[in-house]
């Protein structure tokens, strides 16, 4: 593809680096790397701490260039606190800019990609298809209303299912949908759309961070005497972690050299802590979050890898982000996630799974896992890295999403030729 015949693509995003995001620089250079011409439309980082990020200052526009790619920071209210109202503000700050922006300031785009959450970026992304008759790509990271439901963001009735409807609104209004699981593409095709429309990509990790860390391990963290598993990452409600302390009770009572580190933060993580200290857990080591630079390292002095959410039908047609930075890592997973999630690792053959919110079971396994060799540790951790690069990498992943967006924009084509003959 020569410079003159580039696919332009208008990435938008509420949330982009250097901010936390699974779709961010890595996936926007390597489209860049592809041959395409990308633009994306973000705000002034602010996530998770609600506070404009230092060297940035809210303004009207702003633009960088990385690597090739062009990022449009536009104003937004930010906020992410468990103010619902602050939240909306957030959401529909960000949703109003994007819409000027795009209909009179930017470029004209072959494609478009919307990145969701949150909800009313699809709906924007939505508007600007119809008004602009550019082709939309719908990627759904959050099956809404089910995960508000499921994490006790929104308990009204009467909201989620208005929620449900905004859903199904975009979700008729786009040309490609793509969904990160088997199980998301299931319960769309259940709730009325069409499975031609949604096609299965799965995530991918940041691989330059993980596969070439730098950094070393706190001084902390367990001994090399200690088999250590490490859980990484935000610590909510979601991620009912009682269970995982539970578990430590279990060991420490058997005598088991096994040693917890969490490793993050999150709303949760202050009430985590004290509790430990009321169990007397002396095998469970609480880090403060890292650079993702960093995170590598602390991952891979670990014997295995945790990863839980509590029972909930959603989170069994979820695959958690950490589970593809934990392969990419080339470390056995243990999976305490019903559904999907544990159906990747037995394919991968790449750790155990258990059931999650049962810390009887997350024992167990453990102690089966601290009984294993070297070399079927080893083994398992070479399974995982293995069928990461094969299945999840990411240029496996921007291949695919590569392929569905020329398709779209030769569909695009076609139909304009038709119309003028």
């Amino acid at each position: 593809m020569n410079s003159t015949s580039k696919l332009r693509v208008l990435l938008l995003t509420q949330w982009f680096d250097p901010e936390p995001t699974f779709k961010g620089l890595v996936f926007a250079r390597e489209l860049v790397r592809q041959g395409f011409d990308v633009e994306v439309v973000t705000g002034f980082p602010n996530y998770p701490g609600g506070k404009v990020y230092a060297g940035y200052k809210i303004k009207l526009i702003q633009r960088e260039y990385i690597d090739g790619v062009q990022i449009t920071r536009l104003p937004l209210y930010p906020n992410h606190d468990q103010s619902a109202i602050k939240r909306v503000m957030n959401y529909a700050s960000f949703a109003a800019s994007v819409l000027v922006y795009s209909l009179f300031m930017a470029k004209r785009a072959d494609v478009m990609y919307a990145y969701h959450p949150p909800l009313t970026v699809g709906v924007t992304a939505s508007f600007i298809r119809r008004l602009r008759g550019i082709p939309l790509v719908y990627d759904v990271q959050d099956m809404w209303p089910d995960s508000l439901r499921a994490t006790g963001m929104l308990n009204n009735p009467r909201v989620l299912a208005f929620v449900g409807c905004v859903c199904d609104w975009v979700y008729k209004r786009t040309d490609q949908i793509v969904v990160l699981s088997p199980g998301f593409k299931s319960l769309m095709v259940k709730r009325g759309v069409p499975e031609s429309k949604i096609e299965v990509i799965y995530n991918w990790a940041d691989e330059s961070a993980l596969m070439s860390p730098v950094g070393a391990v706190p001084a902390t963290f367990p001994g090399e005497d200690r088999f250590s598993v490490i859980f990484a990452g935000n610590m909510g409600k979601a991620q009912a972690l009682d269970s995982v302390l539970g578990a430590a009770a279990i060991l420490q009572e058997r005598g088991s050299n096994a040693s917890f580190v969490m490793l993050g933060g999150g709303v949760d993580l202050n009430r985590l802590k004290t509790r430990a200290i009321e169990m007397n857990l002396g095998n469970v080591v609480f880090l403060p979050p890292v650079p993702m630079s960093e995170v590598g390292a602390v991952l891979a002095a670990a014997n295995v890898l945790l990863v839980h959410l509590r029972k909930d039908p959603l989170f069994e047609i979820t695959i958690p982000s950490k589970t593809q930075a934990y392969m990419a890592v080339g470390k056995p997973l243990l999976m305490a996630v019903s559904g999907d999630a544990a159906d990747l690792v037995k394919h991968a053959r790449c750790g155990l799974t258990v059931e999650p919110e049962n810390s009887q079971a997350i024992a167990d396994a453990i102690t089966a896992l601290a009984g294993m060799s070297i070399n079927d540790l080893k083994v398992m951790g070479v399974n995982a890295s293995r069928y990461y690069l094969e299945a999840m990498g990411l240029e496996v992943g921007t291949t695919k999403f590569a392929a569905v967006f020329k398709r779209l924009s030769q569909k695009k084509s076609r139909v304009k030729n038709e119309e003028v003959v």
